[in-house]
């Protein structure tokens, strides 16, 4: 599904990796989360740690993927059938991020199990699995990101340094600032700014920019791109 045809407008991720460790009866459990946004990039986490914890009788795995948490894809890797990657899976997709709400997407979670000796059973083993992957959550920064479309603004260097902090002053997502020569030869500064995709809000943003700039500079509308808030 490309960008044009994601339902959603926002959704919630993690912000760095997450490395957790449980032990229940002797069973070590080690819970890594990664933010992705491909399968590949889940699949070559897998690869990864299959190779660093090559002596882990487990590694079982989870993700899900996209603004609308189309892909969904779960593996229990020599457990039992259904006692682990779906118990992760349901950990992921039921988080709460935010009101009340569960939208957690673009997340891998890897559950490297070393045996310990005592058989969990069957609900043991969900149990232990859901709560790995529940306990690393617990530790993870949360990310909400929202679809906005790009504005580059187009000012004179004697008002852009002011221009660039006012905006963020006032809350405008300013997402950086590049320094190029114009047509005449002159330095002008391009700054990008995010905005909620919505003609109110390109009417503000625009009188905001005449009231600020007496004329000093001039915008384009970009294209829409996701943000981190």
């Amino acid at each position: 599904m490309n960008q044009s045809e994601t339902r959603a407008t926002s959704y919630t991720t993690i912000g760095a990796g997450v490395v957790h460790e449980l032990e229940i009866k002797r069973s070590r459990f080690i819970t890594y989360l990664r933010r992705v946004e491909t399968e590949q990039e889940a699949r070559d986490l897998v690869a990864e740690l299959r190779r660093s914890h090559f002596d882990a009788r487990h590694h079982c795995t989870a993700f899900v993927l996209g603004a609308d948490r189309d892909v969904q894809r779960s593996n229990d890797d020599g457990e039992p059938s259904g006692t682990a990657g779906a118990p992760m899976l349901e950990a992921l997709t039921r988080r709460e991020t935010h009101d009340g709400g569960a939208d957690l997407s673009d997340v891998a979670a890897v559950v490297v199990r070393y045996f310990g000796g005592v058989l969990l059973g069957a609900g043991g083993l969900v149990r232990a699995y859901s709560e790995s992957v529940s306990a690393a959550l617990d530790e993870a920064r949360l990310v909400r990101r929202q679809r906005m479309r790009r504005y580059d603004v187009v000012a004179e260097m004697t008002i852009a340094p002011r221009l660039e902090n006012d905006l963020r002053t006032s809350g405008y997502q300013v997402l950086g600032t590049d320094y190029s020569p114009g047509p005449d030869g002159q330095v002008r500064a391009g700054i990008r700014v995010a905005l909620a995709d919505a003609a109110d809000v390109e009417e503000a943003f625009s009188a905001y920019l005449a009231s600020h700039t007496a004329g000093g500079a001039s915008w384009q509308r970009g294209e829409t791109e996701w943000v981190d808030l």
